[in-house]
């Protein structure tokens, strides 16, 4: 692995190896990051939703670290999952108060990882263009 190819794809490792446990906690175990209580079946649907949404995007994200022909979108998705994560938290830190300290760090690694993802797309655009960039 090239240096160049580890500065465009280490955020993506970091993603999945955070991403992959929480999704998996979101959907089996949710009150070990959360105080919350699910009572009823819709709102365990919907956190098994977000957990094969998470594995998902995981998911995607892998490929382009193997893949070639996705590590454009790779990027990209991962640039959207985390600032909007990041950027609905930061919302809610606003209109909701703050979170437990657990959220308040996610927030901060979530945005930190969307910005670094803006930045390997703008400062590497030229060299993601080309073929030889994304050999694993």
């Amino acid at each position: 692995m090239t240096k160049l190819t580890f500065v465009v794809k280490i955020h993506l490792v970091i993603s999945v190896f955070i991403v992959v446990p929480v999704a998996l906690i979101y959907g089996f175990k949710p009150t070990v990051l959360c105080d919350i209580s699910l009572k009823t079946t819709d709102m365990l649907n919907v956190f098994k939703a977000l957990m094969v949404l998470y594995l998902g995007f995981a998911g995607l994200w892998g490929f382009g670290l193997f893949y070639k022909a996705y590590l454009k979108i790779a990027l990209v998705s991962n640039i959207v999952f985390m600032l909007a994560l990041g950027l609905g938290r930061l919302l809610s830190f606003v209109l909701d108060g703050k979170p437990s300290l657990v959220f308040v760090l996610g927030a901060f690694g979530e945005l930190l990882l969307g910005c670094y993802g803006l930045w390997v797309c703008m400062y590497f655009k030229e060299q993601l263009s080309d073929n030889n960039t994304a050999e694993s």
